[in-house]
């Protein structure tokens, strides 16, 4: 089967958090099933620079300007499209904001081209490869399943929702930029409380659409969790999916990673400990096997309940805990995780921005994974904790439900926990889940079993690859 993925980042190329994993990963767990699969990505510097290119498809006068269709390998030998338009893509920094973190205000251009060129693909732009199925990835290919709509369904489209709060929402006079037919800006359609949206195009319009756990797919119906969307996807409740994601064995695996201090496995935990010690001497915590380390890996927002953990910092201090923190965000977090490791530097450790090195040596150190979400689609970090043995300790929502038992007494005796699950998002939740990992903490045989049971959960990406397949083959 001929697969064409489209997306904004893929990682090792150009990665801003999860959908960068997931767009690496996923083609390459279909390719090891047997799929033709290539992914067409806009060609931003960082993309430009890392791929290998084989040569030019296409020169295409577009809506957005000129622009080149190049075609290429990634080093681990994955097909890629790279659109080559230097006055939309060739920015500094981020993909997405300029250097004040405010969009770009030609982001629905930029964007809607990549979805326009997806439906080119389809309809048989390259001459030499065709696309049987088009999968579209959040907001950014949004527009991808409207175009094909405007050409006839030449293929059929999957749109997969990665967080449905961030949904790409234009003023409604760009549309008349976007090359669609004037009856596609209306309420069954893209119109959206009158203004433009991506993600709801790629809702209406997919053949089927997806997200990223089965949990996730339950709630964006809801008002609760739905962002103002719940009502259509309940209409096309039919033809949505929850598929989790996986692990990248490839990149995150303590027997394998080359970015930890030290290498080790479930059943084998001596190098964790030298991992721990290496994490603690690196960021200037105490160096002690007695303390457990919690840890945070994530963007310092609310959403990510990051304001709980500085409201409960004191909590993991007292009862003998340290934490360290990577992540970047709402600047009053920033300071104010600053101002607590600068406080007491031998128990708060943290660094601000995302450190790729950095991240794998805190799964691989650390005792604790903290993902205390007010909602999370799937979730890679609690994953990786798994992975790593870093028990995850998070809140019951989205995909962290669907990943980590609790350790209550009776998930113990039936010798399914692989962590710590609270239910209310609030301070005093988050307490309660300290607490219980303490109390872990201080009965070892316990603790090692649990950690033993995360680590052999199996969360590859063979398991979404199989049901991504049969997904694509049920028409």
């Amino acid at each position: 089967m001929r697969i064409l993925h489209v997306c904004s980042e893929l990682f090792p190329l150009l990665k801003t958090g999860g959908l960068a994993d997931v767009a690496g990963a996923l083609p390459q767990a279909l390719i090891r099933q047997g799929a033709d699969v290539r992914v067409l990505l806009p060609g931003f510097p960082a993309i430009l620079a890392g791929f290998h290119t084989a040569g030019e498809v296409a020169k295409l006068e577009t809506f957005a300007g000129a622009a080149r269709v190049l075609f290429g390998h990634t080093e681990a030998g994955v097909a890629l499209y790279v659109i080559d338009a230097p006055q939309l893509y060739d920015r500094p920094g981020n993909p997405y904001h300029d250097a004040h973190q405010a969009a770009y205000a030609d982001n629905y251009l930029r964007f809607a081209l990549l979805g326009w060129v997806a439906a080119q693909l389809a309809g048989g732009l390259d001459g030499w490869w065709r696309p049987e199925v088009v999968h579209g990835h959040d907001w950014h290919a949004g527009l991808m399943p409207a175009y094909l709509a405007a050409q006839g369904r030449p293929v059929k489209s999957v749109f997969t929702i990665h967080n449905l709060a961030y949904q790409g929402l234009f003023p409604a006079d760009c549309f008349a930029e976007l090359d669609l037919p004037a009856q596609f800006f209306r309420m069954h359609g893209l119109e959206y409380h009158g203004q433009l949206s991506f993600m709801k195009a790629g809702i209406f319009y997919a053949d089927r659409i997806t997200t990223v756990s089965p949990n996730y797919a339950h709630e964006i119906t809801t008002p609760e969790q739905g962002c103002g969307l719940d009502g259509l996807l309940r209409d096309r409740s039919d033809s949505l999916f929850g598929v989790l994601n996986g692990v990248d064995e490839a990149v995150w695996n303590p027997a394998t990673d080359s970015l930890i201090a030290e290498h080790y496995g479930a059943g084998r935990l001596a190098g964790k400990a030298k991992c721990k010690t290496a994490l603690q001497a690196l960021t200037g915590l105490d160096v002690t096997d007695e303390k457990p380390l919690f840890a945070v890996v994530s963007r310092l927002t609310e959403q990510k309940g990051l304001h709980l953990i500085l409201a409960t910092l004191g909590e993991i201090k007292a009862r003998g805990g340290q934490i360290v923190v990577l992540g970047g965000g709402d600047a009053w977090m920033e300071n104010a995780f600053r101002e607590a490791a600068a406080a007491d530097p031998g128990s708060v450790a943290v660094k601000i921005g995302y450190d790729e090195n950095f991240a794998h040596q805190i799964m691989a150190g650390s005792d604790i994974i903290m993902v205390p979400s007010r909602y999370e689609p799937c979730g890679l970090t609690q994953l990786y904790g798994l992975k790593y043995g870093a028990l995850p300790l998070v809140r019951r929502v989205g995909g962290l439900a669907d990943t980590v038992v609790d350790c209550s007494l009776e998930n113990l005796a039936e010798g399914i926990a692989t962590g710590m699950v609270f239910e209310e998002f609030s301070e005093n939740g988050l307490t309660q889940a300290i607490r219980r990992a303490f109390a872990l903490w201080s009965r070892p045989k316990d603790w090692k079993s649990v950690r033993n049971i995360g680590m052999q959960q199996d969360f590859g990406w063979h398991a979404a690859a199989e049901q991504y397949l049969a997904l694509y083959g049920a028409w």
